[in-house]
């Protein structure tokens, strides 16, 4: 029953984009978290209609926050890594540059983690080669049979720090910001 649908969040994780999903029956005492469209949790006839929702989305840990706001109203707050929602988000947005990118009639989701230097796309770890060029590094992979590299130079100001660039066939990519 879609009507019990009360909170969504879409969390930006190394290996894609989640869409976790809660549904709250709150006559029936009726619990379903929801990820990318498969259920994780589902429970039936629960008296105690406050409480946490644990789950793991992938290795990470996520806590449903069910708290009475007066009356029959109640308030849902995702927590992710022990972090609320937002401030998760804002979290990974530092820590990750992310590109959409269309070759050959696939789309692709590269993901570089800042902290490690992984390249991830679709969702599945890349092997990669790096190198020292005379402005900064490339790191060099294929997506599908198309070499691609992301370079890094310095943008000479200290706030901005390293400028990250997908390059597709001597083409920058524009890189996408996900909410």
């Amino acid at each position: 029953m879609a009507g019990d649908l009360v909170a969504f969040w879409e969390v930006p994780l190394n290996d894609g984009l989640h869409r976790i999903e809660f549904e709250h029956g709150t006559t029936s005492g009726k619990r379903v978290v929801r990820v990318d469209g498969k259920n994780l949790v589902r429970r039936e006839w629960m008296f105690k209609l406050v409480g946490d929702e644990v789950f793991k989305v992938g290795r990470t840990r996520c806590v449903i926050k069910v708290e009475p706001v007066g009356g029959f109203s109640y308030s849902y707050e995702l927590e992710v890594n022990g972090k609320s929602y937002r401030r998760f988000t804002e979290i990974q947005t530092k820590a990750m540059r992310t590109w959409i990118v269309t070759i050959q009639d696939e789309t692709y989701r590269v993901v570089l983690e800042k902290d490690t230097l992984d390249i991830w796309a679709n969702g599945k770890k890349l092997e990669a080669t790096g190198e020292f060029v005379e402005d900064g590094t490339e790191t060099h992979f294929n997506l599908g049979d198309t070499p691609v590299y992301i370079k890094a130079v310095t943008s000479g100001k200290r706030r901005e720090g390293i400028i990250h660039s997908l390059i597709v066939d001597d083409t920058i990519i524009p890189e996408t910001i996900e909410q």
